[in-house]
This record gives structure tokens, sequence and C-alpha cells, in this order.
């Protein structure tokens, strides 16, 4: 059945990578943010599979996947990419990317060219040298230092707090969840984002490209004019939400996602 998630392990140069699926046909890979893991799109996913196969996978270092030592960076998560489509014999396949996961998408369709039939950039930011330089001065996201009586715990859920509405906690219990499993790593996913060199990859990408966002996702929305500018693409505001709009407006997000990869079906 498309709304059955089937769970399955896949091999890489780092270990086992893992991921999760919904559907038949052709193949939409789903990149989540940091620290996130696939559960970001845990009621995207059997929506999208109801006429693709939709696919998330947790990135090289998180979620169940292989924790390589050595410094995280967007290359090797997109080394992760390149090696679950590999193993799942994707010739060719749909790319969605939320924040960091959108960064890592920017590298892989870079690489693959025309095997990435298209490119959806969700809330993704736009990384030049301004911000490269800007980095070290931004506060962490996501880190936290671990206390003896616990009370990290109530940190890491506070740092994202405010993203989420009243009833959505359950999401935000997910997120915690996922960040404490990479807790002494936790920030290394937005240092790689702030390091990473996108404007010498975007020339490169070949698939047609639509850039969303939540408009209250105050992090990223600027982004989408300079995706637009850089990219010529076309650009989306969602209805609401913010940085989890694909656990807030799963039902919209899987829509948007479902509609731009029928107009690019091969």
């Amino acid at each position: 059945m498309a709304d059955t998630v089937r769970r399955g392990y896949a091999p890489s140069p780092f270990g086992q990578l893992h991921y999760a699926e919904c559907g038949s046909g052709e193949a939409v890979l789903l990149l989540h943010q940091t620290p996130r893991s696939w559960t970001e799109y845990a009621d995207v996913l059997p929506l999208v599979g109801r006429a693709h196969r939709a696919i998330a996978m947790d990135t090289v270092g998180f979620g169940a996947s292989a924790k390589p030592e050595g410094p995280h960076s967007i290359e090797r998560f997109a080394d992760g990419v390149d090696a679950l489509a590999d193993a799942l014999g994707l010739a060719a396949f749909h790319l969605v990317g939320h924040h960091t996961g959108g960064v890592v998408a920017v590298e892989v369709a870079a690489r693959l060219g025309d095997r990435v039939s298209s490119l959806l950039l969700s809330a993704t930011a736009f990384v030049d040298e301004a911000k490269r330089a800007a980095a070290p001065a931004r506060p962490p996201v996501d880190h936290v230092d671990p206390e003896p009586d616990g009370s990290h715990l109530v940190e890491v859920w506070n740092r994202r707090r405010a993203f989420y509405r009243a009833g959505e906690e359950a999401a935000l219990h997910r997120y915690v969840i996922d960040a404490l499993t990479v807790l002494d790593r936790v920030e290394e996913g937005h240092e790689a984002v702030y390091r990473y060199r996108m404007e010498e990859r975007l020339a490169r990408i070949t698939a047609p490209v639509l850039a969303v966002c939540a408009p209250e996702d105050h992090y990223s929305l600027p982004a989408l004019e300079r995706f637009a500018a850089a990219l010529g693409c076309e650009t989306a505001v969602l209805s609401g939400g913010h940085v989890p709009a694909p656990e807030q407006l799963p039902g919209e997000f899987a829509g948007v996602v479902t509609a731009w990869v029928d107009r690019h079906r091969r």
C-alpha cells in the first residue's frame, strides 16, 4: 500500500545508511534539516507516496545512519546521498531538501546533473562569502552543555520551542529525540552549511528548481529572491508555518512537492 512506510538500510563507504519509503514510481528523495532525521517527513512521506516512490533518508551522521568520525561537511553529506541513490538503483530521481537538506541538495544536483530530474529547495540558506564571514559571530543554534541534573534536556526543548505552535509538541518532541541522538555533535551540521561554497556550485545545476519557504521562517525567507536571481527559478511561499514547515503543514507541503514533481516527470 502507498501509505505503508517501509524501512531499510543501504551500504555506503561510511557504513549503513537508514531510510524510509512509501509508494512506487518515480523516486522522490527528501533530505531533512539539521539535526533531524527522516521523521521530519513522517507525515509527508505517505502523502507523496500516493503518487510516487517517496524516500526520506537519515543524513550521514544523523538519525540511525552511520556516524563516521572526522568533521562533517556538505560534501560528505552529499556523498551519503550519492551512495544511497546508487544502492537503491536510482538512475534518476527528484530531489527535495529542507534547510540543511536543501544545501545538501544543491551539492547533489550540482554533481549529478541530469540524473536529478527536478530540485525543490525548502527554506534553504543562500550561502555566500558574506554569510561565511558572519558565521564566527553567529550564536549556536542547538548546542547545549550536558548537566548532571538533566536541566540541559529542558534547554534542548526550549532551543526551538518558539518555532512550534501550541498543539505541535509531538513534532517538537521528535526534534528533541533527534538532537539528543547526536548531542555531542549537534551543531556540526549548521557549521557545515556556513563553510559551504554554494555560489561556486549553482551554475552546475541543470535540473528545474523551485524554491519555497514558510512565511514565518524569517531565517530563510529572504533567500527566495537570491535563488531566483541566481538560478532564474520559480519561488513560492506556503500559507503558514515556521522552520518545521513539513511537520506543521504536511498536506500543503506534500501537495507542493507532488505538483512540482508531476510537472517534471520523465
